[in-house]
């Protein structure tokens, strides 16, 4: 339940970011979302990225970032190991711990609760022999909050709303 209300937290992100969602009938490629701007940026017709959609309930920080030890070499392979036409990233959904509190209901509206994060690992060293048995660590920033303007950004759709990086 934890990582479908992850998927459903980003997907009304994206909604409120006015993106197309997609998701593949197979998870074959690591990929669990993909985000398409309908129209043009620039030079590019219809920018996309596709992201792996991770949920945490415990999360733990050290200097200024997530220490993420959720992903198996085999799943962080499949985010670095490029290069990829679409643009690949980690979002990382912090949830409460009981499902009960994942969303909140008051006179203004419902809430959902808490927060999404991402992080750009390309640039960084594939595995040379991945083990699932075997976890990799990644470190999210905490300013990577994902909101509408981040998602955006991320996707190509929004002006300098976000830089791709960091």
């Amino acid at each position: 339940m934890q990582g479908k209300f992850a998927e459903d937290y980003v997907r009304v992100v994206a909604s409120a970011a006015g993106l197309l969602v997609y998701k593949y009938d197979l998870d074959v490629d690591g990929i669990d979302l993909g985000f398409r701007y309908s129209g043009r940026v620039g030079m590019v017709a219809s920018p996309a990225i596709e992201v792996q959609v991770k949920s945490w309930s415990r999360p733990r920080v050290e200097g200024g970032a997530f220490v993420y030890d959720g992903l198996d070499e085999v799943q962080y392979n499949k985010l670095v190991d490029g290069p990829f036409s679409v643009p690949r990233y980690l979002f990382l959904v912090v949830v409460p711990s009981e499902r009960e509190e994942y969303t909140r209901f008051e006179t203004d509206g419902m809430k959902l609760r808490q927060l999404a994060y991402f992080t750009d690992l390309r640039g960084e060293r594939a595995v040379a022999r991945p083990d699932r048995r075997r976890q990799r660590r990644v470190r999210i920033p905490v300013g990577n909050l994902l909101t509408p303007r981040t998602l955006l950004g991320l996707v190509g759709g929004a002006e300098g709303a976000y830089d791709g990086h960091g």
